[in-house]
C-alpha cells in the first residue's frame, strides 16, 4: 500500500507582508521574529554561563592555589639551599638576598681565605630566569662588578653628609 502525503500552499510562517497588531500599531511578523530570537539566544547564553561559569572559577582558583603552592615551596627551598648536602659552598659563606638574587656566596670568608664572591640564583621545577635576574647575571659575566665603601658622618645634627669610596 502506497501512501502520498500532498502538502500544497501551507505556510509554516506567516508571509513578510503578514503584520501583526501591536497596542494599535502594525508590527512587521519579521520584526517580531527578531526580537523573539534575540530573547532565546539571550535566554542560551545566560544558561551556557550558568553551567560553565562555576566550573570555570573552580578550576581557576584551583590553578592559583597550585601556582601560589609551587611559589611558597620554591621560597622555602631558597632558604633551605644552603643546609643541604648538595651546595657547594659553606653554609656559613652563603648570605641571603632573595631579590634580585638569591644567595651571595663569599667562598672560604669563614676560613679566613675568600677564594672568590659568587651570585647564586636557586630554580625549582621548570621556573627561569627572570629579566632582572638575567640582567644582573649578564653584568657580573661582564665584569660590570665593582666595590663601593659609603660613609656617613653620624656626628652632625642633620642630615650626615655621605662619602663614597671606590
Amino acid at each position: 500500500m502506497n501512501v502520498a502525503l500532498i502538502v500544497e500552499n501551507v505556510d509554516i510562517l506567516p508571509s513578510r507582508s503578514a503584520n501583526i497588531p501591536l497596542q494599535g500599531a502594525m508590527v512587521d511578523n519579521s520584526v517580531v521574529l527578531l526580537v523573539v530570537g534575540i530573547g532565546i539566544g539571550v535566554v542560551v547564553a545566560l544558561l551556557c554561563v550558568a553551567m560553565f561559569a562555576p566550573q570555570y572559577t573552580r578550576n581557576a582558583r584551583k590553578d592559583a592555589v597550585q601556582q601560589s603552592r609551587a611559589v611558597t615551596r620554591g621560597q622555602v627551598y631558597e632558604q633551605l639551599v644552603p643546609y643541604l648536602p648538595e651546595f657547594p659552598f659553606n653554609p656559613k659563606d652563603a648570605q641571603f638576598l632573595g631579590r634580585p638574587v638569591d644567595f651571595v656566596v663569599f667562598d672560604g670568608l669563614d676560613e679566613g681565605d675568600l677564594r672568590r664572591i659568587v651570585f647564586v640564583e636557586v630554580k625549582t621545577g621548570g621556573s627561569k630566569l627572570t629579566a632582572r635576574e638575567r640582567l644582573v647575571r649578564d653584568a657580573i659575566r661582564g665584569g660590570r662588578v665593582e666595590w663601593a665603601q659609603i660613609r656617613g658622618d653620624l656626628s652632625a645634627g642633620s642630615a650626615p653628609p655621605v662619602t663614597i669610596t671606590r
